[in-house]
């Protein structure tokens, strides 16, 4: 599979096509349902786990290159195809700057993040923003009537208890669990929905990024490292973390996990509530039950779990106090983020 990789990162750098209509099949070929990197990304599922985390890191490697390529490609032979068809009426006419394009800050966070834990031998997963109750609730230890599934407003579609909008991606780790046995090392970023009031520090869609890994002895020790090693190569390596006892009823023991406030320098202000601290994700140990719900022996294996909102991350990182910015389009907030990739 390496000598594979190895040869596609070739072609993709050596490709030089002469029309965007090669670039598209290019990207067709090789970032399509049944292209060549989607093949590869099959047959990683059957490798040894103990080869997983080198060549999950190189199978990311080879996806974000083929992507920067492709976005590479279409930019200049669009460029060159539309200058080869333009019609000068004034060769007078003084030129105008090119305008340099930016990424939505959200995809920026998120770019970071699915980046650092790529680090650790994580892999991205994906599923459906419209799910079943199992697979967002029975299948994490949600037993029905439980009054936990009140701590979550959800979405129903067209008034049908068994299909709600995904109020979190923690659907995709069991989706995960379902088709992968351990060791198993995923993050989970997607669009989820709560009915929730609309304020400068809540909405009711937002990004989530969760984060599951599974194998034989993993601590509580080994989350609250991974953990401070994200926070610090995110926000700096003077970042500061606390964990707070909390609840969740697919972890136990659960915690939630706080970083020194960037916004005010941990002096206290309207986004941290004047603690200086910021709540950015809940984190614990994946609950026997939701491991036996999902076909894994919990005697076997252990594992832990963390989910934090793309937005709050963001707040933070960039100094915004007012997260429905990401959401309003204002090309004054967006125009802050040009050329920053």
């Amino acid at each position: 599979m390496t000598d594979r990789i190895n040869d596609l990162l070739t072609r993709i750098e050596s490709f030089a096509p002469a029309t965007a209509a090669q670039v598209e099949e290019f990207r067709i070929a090789l970032l399509g349902k049944k292209g060549e990197i989607a093949a590869l990304m099959d047959e990683f599922k059957g490798v040894a786990p103990e080869l997983k985390r080198e060549l999950g890191q190189k199978l990311n490697r080879l996806k974000s290159a083929a992507v920067s390529r492709i976005e590479e490609l279409k930019s200049t032979v669009g460029a060159r195809e539309d200058a080869g068809s333009a019609r000068i009426d004034d060769m007078t006419r003084p030129g105008s700057d090119g305008h340099i394009g930016s990424r939505h800050p959200i995809s920026l966070v998120k770019n970071r993040i699915v980046e650092i834990f790529s680090r650790l031998g994580y892999t991205v997963a994906d599923g459906p923003e419209i799910e079943d109750d199992w697979h967002v609730f029975s299948a994490l230890n949600f037993p029905p009537e439980h009054p936990a599934r009140d701590m979550q407003d959800t979405f129903f579609i067209e008034k049908n208890p068994d299909v709600v909008l995904r109020t979190h991606t923690s659907s995709i780790q069991v989706r995960t669990m379902e088709r992968q046995k351990p060791p198993i090392r995923v993050i989970c970023p997607g669009r989820v929905f709560r009915n929730e009031a609309i304020s400068y520090r809540a909405h009711c869609i937002f990004h989530q990024i969760e984060g599951l890994y599974i194998d034989r002895n993993v601590s509580f020790a080994d989350m609250k490292q991974s953990i401070l090693y994200f926070a610090k190569e995110l926000f700096g390596e003077k970042t500061e973390i606390r964990m707070r006892p909390s609840y969740f009823p697919f972890t136990e023991p659960s915690a939630e996990v706080d970083v020194s406030c960037s916004i005010c320098g941990g002096k206290g202000c309207g986004v941290c509530k004047g603690t200086g601290w910021l709540e950015i994700m809940g984190c614990g140990m994946v609950d026997p039950n939701v491991l036996e719900a999902n076909g894994i022996d919990p005697n076997e294996y252990s594992g832990f779990a963390f989910g934090m909102g793309i937005e709050r991350i963001a707040m933070l990182k960039y100094g915004v106090g007012d997260l429905r910015l990401y959401f309003e389009n204002d090309v004054r907030f967006l125009n802050q983020f040009d050329s920053a990739l």
